[in-house]
């Protein structure tokens, strides 16, 4: 994947259709939040040991959610300025500390509970 690229995709499908004035960072935030929950929604009501199955079944519209996630979360990145893959491994590093390995390998629970 060419985050670049992908970028300018996205940038170009915006501004042929003047949809900047309407990307501020509150309206991308809460369309991010939109699409995370319609997700969510592929999931609802099934069983742990349905989710293979429901992912073969709905394929598609799973895969057509994560891309809607994937545009707004750009979206937001570009208004914001913010360099992704610099905030990513900022945030894999606190991550790191607040998970050593030794504590939480094979677990679930928050860092406060380690």
């Amino acid at each position: 994947m060419d985050l670049t690229s992908t970028l300018t995709a996205i940038r170009d499908f915006r501004d042929e259709r003047d949809w900047r004035q309407f990307h501020n960072p509150k309206d991308l935030s809460a369309a991010l939040s939109i699409e995370a929950a319609e997700l969510m929604e592929c999931f609802l009501w099934i069983d742990k040991s349905e989710v293979d199955q429901m992912v073969d079944q709905r394929r598609i519209k799973i895969e057509e959610e994560v891309a809607d996630i994937a545009v707004y979360l750009f979206h937001l990145v570009d208004v914001l300025q913010i360099d992704l893959p610099n905030a990513i491994n900022r945030k894999l590093e606190q991550n790191r500390a607040k998970y050593p390995v030794d504590k939480s390998r094979g677990n679930a629970k928050k860092y406060t509970e380690l």
